[in-house]
């Protein structure tokens, strides 16, 4: 039973994400009254929502990166890891299904919020930018959720202000979706699969980076 209540927290707070985040995105082509703002908040939001409703029960991962941080540095098992990746990629699916049901499949070039690189950045500035943005939370997350020296009762709080800060500076470059999960729902219902590689392995790599580094040289020893 524990392990079907991780899960569905990974599902519901994966799911919120999208639902809020790619929403926001939708509504600011609807009405033009959010903004850059208002996405990057939205984002930020339904992490920090999902981190004190859920991180007790799950860890609030809601991102296969910063899964995989925990994986490399061996605070999760891969048959764990992979339960975890399917819960989330499950949970943004259904969450772009909504959104598809809600806004009749959205105005074609929103894509349903699927991210989409700027024709300024090239593929491999990309992949760097969204490793570097998927760095920036992972070591936020470790060193506010997983160092005990952290102050207790402000991880959620932090890591939506990393999502918020992340999507201000990169959403107008790379889409600042830093998250595969968040990449790939509304992509596949979409159909919009361009550059999708990189919302991959950006951020897998960039989470690996900052959990390894966090874990080897900022985390006490006893």
């Amino acid at each position: 039973m524990g392990h079907v209540k991780r899960h569905l927290a990974e599902f519901i707070g994966t799911f919120m994400l999208i639902f809020f985040g790619a929403g926001a995105i939708l509504q600011q082509h609807a009405t033009q009254s959010v903004g850059t703002t208002g996405i990057a908040v939205a984002h930020g939001l339904a992490i920090l929502i999902g981190v004190y409703a859920f991180g007790h029960i799950s860890g609030g991962h809601f991102n296969p990166c910063v899964t995989f941080g925990f994986l490399v540095t061996k605070r999760i098992s891969f048959g764990g890891a992979l339960n975890y990746w399917l819960a989330q990629l499950v949970g943004a699916i259904i969450a772009a299904w909504v959104l598809a049901a809600a806004y009749h499949g959205g105005p074609a070039e929103a894509h349903l919020g699927a991210p989409a690189l700027d024709p300024s950045v090239g593929p491999g500035m990309g992949a760097f930018l969204e490793g570097l943005m998927a760095f920036m939370l992972v070591i936020v997350i470790f060193g506010t959720a997983v160092d005990p020296r952290a102050p207790k009762g402000f991880a959620g709080l932090a890591i939506g202000l990393t999502l918020t800060a992340n999507i201000l500076f990169g959403g107008a470059l790379t889409g600042a979706a830093f998250n595969p999960a968040r990449a790939f729902g509304p992509a596949l219902l979409a159909g919009f699969w361009q550059d999708q590689w990189l919302y991959w392995v950006g951020p897998l790599v960039g989470g690996a980076v900052a959990a390894l580094l966090y874990d080897r040289f900022f985390l006490e020893r006893a």
